[in-house]
């Protein structure tokens, strides 16, 4: 809401301006960022009403850029329009893959797999940390939306419906982590990829993900069963719904194919067309007659879906041209901006300005966004089950081990395998 207020001061002056006045700043920093600044404190502070609180926020940028920088494809309501047809392909995917994977997560959890798992689980704490490690490794190929859904739908069973907030936080964390290092596990390492940057240039993120699991898995796993401990008694009568796990694989293996298929042998269709958000859905209803999905979880995903994709849209309004020179230092900021602000942005950006070490970027935009509860689209997706994780405070506090985690991870990479930078060769 304080960005609303800023925005309404700001009117009176900017009533009797002409377009392209000089933007204003404050101590040197763009009044983008400080409105920007405002919707996520305004997130923090009344997180039981985060989407009005991103709107307003989102109307705020608007009508300022409108009013004085104009946006990157121009100025006034034309700019505004390019500037959306610029975001509507990546705002779509993402969509299509929030609200599928929400259904994915049902058809898994309908499939009784979670009720039979902790058979395979340990018992006590170092079952919850086995678990963390299982989304480590399904992240590593699967998208990472569907690794931290797939491991919050097994959690609530095997915990008994009772999460701790920090569990919550190491789910998130452990779907970054897996994905930092593949090429095909993080929408972020997929973009680098599809720009002619190496896998094995990505891959050593790993050193730093897998320290970072260690030290985020064990404290979350102790958290959780000091909390509520893992049940290993499977129920009387438990069995497993084969078809719904062949729906689960047929929908990930349609995104994953659809994914590398498109992005290399039809480039300038997947960047025109939202083709990967559409083969999620398109699998989901080829699989209807088989199983139905349970159609009633939607209107609540959607409601968390529109929350992200306004922080995506207000991220990318903001002047992110302004990155400081590509080094150690400027990546693991980087780490902590991507809490707050989306990565594909910031990513992108990157890859554009080059010279940096990609597998350390990998690690720092991917597992930083883990360190606020909407600072990745993992953990939106997740807080879409678990209402109760949407408070910033909430989430700092309980969840304290995952900011040690990326200090402590980013320091092992740097200590171990010094900075790497390199010049990304741009696909044809």
């Amino acid at each position: 809401m304080a960005a609303v207020f800023l925005a309404a001061a700001l009117l009176p002056v900017a009533a009797s301006a002409a377009t392209g006045l000089p933007e204003l700043t404050l101590f040197g920093i763009p009044a983008e960022f400080i409105l920007f600044a405002c919707t996520l404190l305004g997130v923090a502070l009344f997180h039981h009403h985060t989407l009005p609180v991103a709107l307003s926020g989102l109307t705020a940028i608007v009508v300022y850029k409108l009013v004085f920088t104009g946006f990157h494809a121009g100025t006034g309501l034309a700019g505004l329009a390019g500037h959306m047809a610029g975001e509507w392909v990546i705002l779509t995917n993402l969509l299509g893959l929030l609200l599928g994977f929400a259904l994915l997560a049902r058809h898994f959890e309908d499939s009784g797999v979670p009720l039979v798992l902790p058979r395979y689980l340990p018992a006590g704490w170092l079952g919850g940390f086995v678990l963390l490690v299982a989304i480590f490794v399904l992240s590593s190929f699967l998208d990472n939306i569907a690794a931290a859904l797939i491991g919050g739908t097994i959690a609530l069973t095997v915990f008994q419906r009772r999460v701790h907030i920090g569990y919550l936080a190491a789910i998130v964390a452990a779907s970054n982590a897996g994905g930092s290092g593949s090429v095909v596990g993080d929408t972020t390492t997929t973009m680098m990829w599809i720009s002619g940057i190496a896998p094995l240039d990505v891959f050593h993120a790993y050193v730093a993900a897998i320290v970072a699991l260690i030290v985020f898995g064990i404290p979350a796993a102790l958290q959780q069963h000091r909390f509520s401990p893992i049940v290993c008694d499977v129920p009387a009568g438990s069995r497993i719904d084969w078809p719904r796990i062949g729906i689960v694989a047929w929908i990930l293996i349609a995104a994953v194919t659809t994914n590398i298929v498109m992005n290399f042998a039809f480039k300038d269709l997947a960047n025109s067309f939202p083709v990967l958000g559409l083969a999620v859905w398109v699998a989901i209803l080829i699989a209807v007659p088989l199983r139905k999905p349970e159609w009633s979880l939607l209107p609540e995903a959607i409601k968390g879906s529109l929350f992200l994709l306004t922080l995506v849209v207000c991220a990318s309004m903001m002047p992110v041209e302004r990155l400081p020179e590509a080094s150690w230092y400027s990546a693991f900021t980087l780490g902590f901006v991507s809490a707050v602000f989306d990565n594909i942005p910031l990513t992108a950006l990157a890859i554009e300005q080059g010279g940096f070490d990609w597998g350390m970027l990998a690690y720092a935009v991917g597992f930083g966004g883990s360190m606020i509860w909407f600072g990745s689209s993992a953990g939106v997706a997740l807080s879409n089950i678990y209402p109760e994780a949407k408070s910033v405070g909430a989430w700092l506090r309980q969840g304290w081990h995952v900011t040690l985690a990326y200090i402590i991870g980013f320091a092992a990479l740097l200590l171990t395998l010094g900075w790497q930078p390199h010049v990304a060769t741009l696909a044809p």
